[in-house]
């Protein structure tokens, strides 16, 4: 475990997408539900938008000298920066301008997120019309290109908030796919094979090292995260959706945080609740608590190992129900602290 990685006084965060598509009201929501110093704000999303906003949009628009345009079937690369990227860029900076406006003489972490290299290969098109998953070399090139885009990004938020302690998410909701040989291709009739474990971790280490002295976390909602795969690449953190987390799955988790590694628990619904408002923090971090219990550790450590976030992205959710959710996860994570038992 890097001791780099240091997420001091994060208690909560979101994902990264929200609904609609005002920046400024994205950026007072991410900024403001987490005042209190015991949160994580971040640079949001906003893929409701349209393509480029969303989540492969985004990061196609962070690549260094590599270009991608919309078809039917979704992002292809492309020989020239178009139309479909520069709205990718354009969106971007309009949404660094809202944070930058949101986050005047702050100081502590605040996270930027990025679609990781596998789930970027798996989504995005060679020319022909086969996933760039399909191509070592171009695989390669894609995790060069996105490690050079995302170092140049880094520098630019830290820029516009010199007081902030950069922590950089990739989202990788494709990586368990991708080694196990279950990315379909784009007629669906059949798979690409499945990637070599020491080339996905390889690829990883280098796009999580571009943060250099700053923490690195990796991202899932799917199930069967890689937890071992993902503290060997480099990663100080691993988000989750909780709900998903198997029996066969505890015993990784006890050697993550035994690691030293953060766990980010997504508890709170991240699209409205079929049963009303959300009403009771305790209760959310419930099987948090029992988990500890299960696995022998100590209820003491689990405010120092835990950050509470939404399952998922909050793009699906009504702007009550994010604004909703990102205050609950606050509370949620102050119950935890207050009662670890």
């Amino acid at each position: 475990m890097s001791e780099k990685s240091e997420f001091s006084g994060c208690a909560a965060t979101g994902i990264g997408s929200m609904p609609g598509g005002d920046a400024r009201e994205a950026a007072r929501t991410v900024t403001g539900s987490f005042a209190d110093g015991r949160g994580m704000p971040y640079l949001a999303e906003l893929p409701a938008r349209g393509p480029g906003a969303d989540m492969t949009g985004r990061s196609v628009g962070l690549l260094a000298e590599m270009y991608g345009h919309v078809e039917p079937s979704g992002w292809r690369i492309s020989d020239r920066p178009g139309r479909d990227t520069r709205r990718a860029r354009s969106w971007l900076g309009e949404d660094l301008d809202a944070l930058e406006e949101f986050t005047q003489g702050y100081a502590g972490l605040l996270k930027v997120q990025a679609t990781g290299p596998w789930t970027l290969a798996a989504a995005l098109e060679l020319r022909g019309g086969e996933a760039m998953l399909a191509d070592a070399g171009a695989c390669r090139d894609l995790t060069g290109s996105l490690a050079e885009g995302l170092r140049a990004h880094l520098a630019e938020v830290r820029r516009r908030v010199p007081g902030a302690e950069v922590v950089l998410q990739l989202d990788e909701p494709s990586l368990t796919a991708v080694l196990r040989g279950r990315v379909r291709s784009a007629s669906g009739y059949r798979t690409y094979r499945a990637v070599d474990r020491q080339l996905v971790e390889a690829a990883l280490r280098e796009v999580l090292a571009v943060v250099g002295d700053g923490a690195a976390i990796v991202h899932s909602c799917a199930p069967e995260v890689p937890f071992a795969l993902l503290r060997r690449a480099g990663a100080d953190g691993i988000s989750f959706d909780f709900s998903l987390l198997t029996e066969r799955e505890e015993e990784a988790i006890g050697e993550a945080v035994e690691g030293g590694s953060q766990l980010f628990l997504g508890v709170v619904p991240s699209t409205d609740p079929a049963s009303g408002p959300l009403s009771d923090p305790g209760g959310s971090v419930m099987g948090v608590r029992k988990l500890w219990s299960r696995l022998g550790l100590n209820p003491g450590t689990l405010a120092e190992s835990v950050v509470i976030t939404p399952s998922c992205g909050l793009a699906g959710a009504s702007p009550a129900h994010a604004r909703a959710a990102l205050a609950h996860c606050a509370r949620a994570a102050r119950s935890l602290a207050d009662n670890p038992e």
